[in-house]
C-alpha cells in the first residue's frame, strides 16, 4: 500500500508525466519517489499507462544530485539547449554510425496528439 504524500509536484512532458512525491517511512523519516508515467494507445483507441518508479533516500541525495547535474551539464555543453529530434523537427534525418543500412520510420499521416488535460 502506498504511503500518503507529504509534498508533491508534477511535471507534464508530452506523453510522459513525472510525479515527485515526498513520503514518510515507518519511522516517520522522509524519502522521495519519482514516478514516470507514459501514456500508450491500444488498437481499439483506449489508453493505458506504463509506470516506472525510483525510490530515493536521504543518504543518496548528494550523490544522485551530483551525478544528475554532471550528466545534464554534459548534455547541454555537448548539444546545447535546442531540442534535436524527429518529433520536434519535421526535416530531422537521424545519422547512424557504422556501415549497416537502417530503414527510417515515418510518422503516420493521421496522428492526433492528445493532452493529459483532455482526459
Amino acid at each position: 500500500m502506498e504511503k500518503e504524500e507529504i509534498f508533491s509536484k508534477v511535471l507534464r512532458a508530452g506523453r510522459r508525466t513525472y510525479f515527485f512525491d515526498v513520503r514518510a517511512t515507518r519511522a516517520n523519516d522522509y524519502y522521495l519517489t519519482i514516478t514516470e508515467s507514459k501514456k500508450f494507445t491500444n488498437d481499439d483507441g483506449s489508453f493505458y499507462y506504463k509506470k516506472h518508479k525510483i525510490y530515493l533516500y536521504k543518504e543518496d541525495f548528494a550523490g544522485f544530485t551530483e551525478i544528475l547535474q554532471e550528466m545534464t551539464d554534459f548534455i547541454l555543453d555537448e548539444k546545447g539547449e535546442e531540442v534535436i529530434s524527429e518529433r520536434h523537427q519535421k526535416d530531422f534525418k537521424p545519422s547512424y554510425e557504422g556501415t549497416g543500412a537502417v530503414e527510417a520510420k515515418t510518422a503516420p499521416e493521421n496522428f492526433t496528439d492528445v493532452s493529459f488535460d483532455d482526459i
